[in-house]
């Protein structure tokens, strides 16, 4: 079931009710990234604030995330001795069932649950449609009522939470950003006919088939008939990608395998109803036939009632239309919403929570996504729009309205100080490095200039690691040095005052830094490097488009959000301590498949250790400078790695993407996380964007750009890590087609409201004329009756141009597919996968199976 967003405070107005210090603590389950851990900080200082215990537990992937379901949370329900309780799932589950992967829904319980409520809060799509519009304990079977939405409990309708909801009985709740009450419409009435649908294979004898009809039947609808394999509604139903598999194959044989369970499908599963739910009656439409499929015969005509068959092949029909729906959503390919934070943010300023600590956790949270790539196009190297009159970057359209909501709290709780009508530093245009006075410890606009870490390094480091001069002045190669070198010429700047700490630098350098970069960047294609110069007098009402965001601790420390999400994500994907001998310290290849088992949990609580260190660091200022030379390390090494890689020419074109391999080298060891691999593969990619623009002067596959592949070694564990990042297919895609989608809506209704206006009209002066005639004693029925099929004939002609006018768009169009792609390889192939992260475009596979499934991965569409 889904919580809207207009309700978001309801279950934690709830739980504040109910709980009390003595209580059992909620549980807090958080993926190992940046925007997650801000969300939990978020979290957590609600808790406290309420005096509710909880508890806190990283996870790595989805192993851990089944081992947390084994060992903390089913031992909460009450079927188990448990006293019930909250699980808060944070960026993790959003797209796998979570019921029977926790625990929480077990073959043959007759109390699913039991106790149990688990909120779901994450911005990877698609959703797990059994956790969006099911997830909640039927109501009692009765013998007049059996079908599924029958027995949905009270306050609960199509899946959606209402007021009348009461909380005690558990479930899985998914907090809705929006996307779900506004754009799966479709996805919500497929799924809800599908589980009160009666599988045809197991209930033929309901449907009133016989042996022999159905012998008779079968030539007839081999062409037709379902996957016999097919569940029936109160069965479990395997992954949509598990069909095409061989179940005869052994685990225990193949353990780098994909794993057969949920936990590591990258696509989501087809309804799926626990056996508990048991079977629906099968007569009428509670046998999952609409009124459209099955119509009631007329009395006048008074039809024979369908056969058998003709039932049958209505139910086969109606199914795969369902089918095919849910189908469709699964596989159209990964994206991104709303981040984590911000709906925590949202949480917080419902209960008048809102101040300036969260109000930066949010902000460094949704940063962090930009930093990571991850837009409504899914994971993907940011592609640059021409059109000014439309936000490039990050999330497009949507990320613009968020960055310009934040930049308005900024505002609302940090006000600007002016002193005898002197205009404050960030209106001038200055980068602030300091804070205002010992007790500053406020939010601050700047006008950031894409660079990096740059309070912390000198500009010439800073602009030498920046991505976006790395794809801009192709600073892998001696011309662009010589480029960035020209550039710094024609600012002024000397490269020995560039080398400096900038903290260091000419003071006036720094005040007219920013309108020399506007000045001479134009000339070297660097038109985003900074924010543009304002227009309007009033700079749109202090709108302030482009605009970063900067926060002091005193004299101690001045970062901006963009530093924080660099450093967090660096302790996440490093560590605070980096050992740098042991990145060249040769070891020996396994040849166990346990010692690779040992070795992969002994790899999760590594990281799990580094999520203390990032969340520590996100609230002591002194464990956040402490990382900054964590970051600094990562960054040089993804310099060097992506330089080495083109200037080597080791960057491979194949038939649906291009594709690289990171083996060897001082680095390689850094690149055996998949985050920190996704970095890499980001800036590798928006330079082959930027190549491919300059080389035919646009980008191919529609305008997206070749989408990457990289590989890296591990070589302690003998598996490669591989990433598949998207070409970039447009970040408003998913937005402007929601967009798209609500505009066609409203023009259906109001052409549909015309339409019976008109109609009324017509039979209004029909009536007259008949009454009319009647008074003059004539009849005229053949009139009647060409009129009756003339509007007939014109309205079915309207209704087919209404059809195509609402055709929908692709909602696929320009999506990361490698998730889907990379299943699908698993199922044709005989590669060794593992596919254990959150982000489903990262796998394992085993070194020796890396040429096949690249081989085979290049058959398949990868972007949509």
């Amino acid at each position: 079931m889904y919580l809207p967003r207009s309700l978001i405070s309801k279950l934690y107005t709830h739980l504040q009710t109910t709980r009390h210090p003595t209580s059992p603590p909620v549980l807090i389950l958080v993926a190992l990234e940046p925007d997650a851990l801000c969300g939990c900080r978020i979290l957590t200082r609600l808790l406290k604030h309420d005096y509710i215990p909880h508890k806190i537990q990283p996870v790595a992937g989805y192993s851990d995330l089944e081992k947390a379901g084994k060992e903390l949370v089913m031992p909460m329900m009450e079927s188990q001795g448990g006293s019930g309780g909250v699980v808060v799932c944070l960026g993790v589950g959003g797209m796998v069932d979570l019921g029977p992967l926790l625990g929480l829904e077990q073959d043959g319980a007759e109390a699913p649950y039991s106790g149990v409520e688990v909120w779901v809060i994450d911005a990877r799509r698609p959703w797990n449609l059994g956790n969006v519009f099911g997830g909640f304990p039927l109501e009692a079977t009765s013998e007049a009522e059996s079908s599924y939405q029958s027995r949905t409990p009270v306050g609960i309708s199509g899946g959606q939470v209402e007021r009348a909801y009461k909380s005690g009985k558990g479930g899985i709740v998914v907090f809705d950003d929006g996307d779900i009450e506004e754009a799966m419409e479709k996805e919500r009435d497929a799924y809800l006919a599908l589980v009160d649908m009666p599988d045809i294979d197991h209930d033929q004898e309901a449907l009133g088939l016989t042996d022999d009809d159905d012998n008779d039947d079968d030539d007839d609808d081999n062409d037709g008939s379902l996957d016999p394999e097919l569940p029936r509604a109160g069965q479990k139903r395997k992954s949509w990608s598990d069909g095409y598999e061989d179940e005869s194959t052994d685990d225990e044989d193949r353990p780098h395998q994909r794993r057969r369970s949920n936990s590591s499908s990258p696509i989501a599963d087809s309804p799926r109803r626990p056996t508990y739910r048991g079977l629906v009656s099968l007569r009428g439409p509670e046998a999952g036939l609409s009124s459209d499929a099955i119509e009631p015969p007329s009395a006048a005509q008074e039809p024979p009632p369908p056969s058998a068959r003709a039932l049958r092949r209505r139910l086969l029909r109606l199914r795969q239309e369902k089918e095919a729906v849910l189908h469709s959503y699964y596989r159209m390919g990964s994206s991104f919403a709303e981040p984590i934070s911000s709906m925590m943010y949202s949480l917080a300023s419902e209960l008048g929570r809102d101040d300036n600590d969260l109000l930066w956790l949010t902000i460094v949270g949704v940063t962090s996504m930009e930093l990571y790539g991850r837009s409504s196009a899914g994971t993907a190297a940011p592609i640059r729009s021409n059109d000014s009159s439309r936000p490039s970057g990050w999330m497009g359209v949507r990320g613009a309205r968020l960055r310009q909501l934040l930049r308005d709290e900024v505002r609302r709780l940090n006000p600007p100080e002016v002193t005898n009508g002197r205009v404050a530093p960030e209106n001038a245009g200055v980068i602030p490095t300091t804070a205002r006075n010992p007790e500053d410890t406020g939010i601050r606009l700047s006008p950031e200039p894409r660079f990096l870490l740059i309070r912390h390094w000198s500009l010439y480091d800073s602009m030498l690691h920046s991505p976006y001069l790395f794809s801009r002045l192709k600073t892998w190669s001696e011309t662009g040095i010589k480029r960035l070198h020209k550039l710094l010429a024609k600012m002024g700047v000397s490269l020995a005052q560039c080398k400096q700490s900038y903290t260091h630098m000419d003071m006036m350098l720094k005040r007219e830094l920013r309108a020399k970069l506007l000045k001479y960047g134009s000339l070297y294609n660097l038109d985003e490097m900074v924010p543009a110069v304002d227009t309007d007098d009033k700079d749109r009402a202090g709108a302030k488009d482009g605009w970063g965001f900067v926060r002091s601790w005193g004299w101690r420390a001045t970062l901006s959000a963009q530093d924080v999400g660099v450093v967090i994500g660096a302790l996440l994907e490093v560590g605070k301590h980096v050992q740098t001998s042991e990145v060249a310290m040769p070891t020996s290849q396994l040849t166990h498949d346990a010692e690779d088992e040992v070795e992969f949990a002994a790899q999760a609580e590594e990281w799990v250790g580094r999520f203390w260190e990032a969340y520590d660091a996100l609230e002591d200022i002194d464990s956040l400078k402490a990382g900054l030379p964590t970051a600094q390390f990562l960054h040089r090494a993804i310099y060097r790695t992506g330089t080495s890689l083109i200037n080597k020419k080791q960057i491979k074109h194949l038939r649906a993407f291009r594709m690289c391999v990171v083996k060897d080298g001082p680095d390689v060891a850094l690149f055996t996380h998949p985050a920190a691999l996704t970095k890499l593969s980001l800036w590798i990619g928006e330079a082959l964007a930027e190549q491919e623009r300059e080389a035919h002067g646009k980008l191919s596959h529609g305008g997206r750009g070749t989408p990457l592949v990289v590989a890296s070694l591990n070589e302690k564990r003998s598996v490669y890590v591989v990433v598949g990042t998207g070409g970039g297919g447009g970040p408003d895609t998913a937005f402007l087609n929601r967009e798209a989608a609500k505009r066609r809506r409203a023009e259906r209704e109001a052409k549909a409201k015309r339409k019976e206006a008109a109609r009324l009209a017509k039979e209004k002066i029909r009536e007259e004329k008949r009454a009319a005639k009647r008074a003059a004693g004539q009849e005229d029925d053949e009139e009647d009756e060409l009129e009756t099929e003339s509007e007939a004939s014109d309205s079915g002609l309207d209704q087919d141009s209404g059809d195509d006018d609402d055709a929908e768009p692709d909602k696929g169009y320009g999506l990361n597919k490698f998730g889907s792609a990379f299943q699908e390889v698993v199922s044709e192939t005989n590669a060794r996968v593992r596919i254990d992260s959150f982000e489903h475009c990262a796998v394992e596979v085993r070194k020796e199976d890396l040429g096949g499934f690249l081989e085979s991965l290049s058959m398949k569409a990868v972007v949509g």
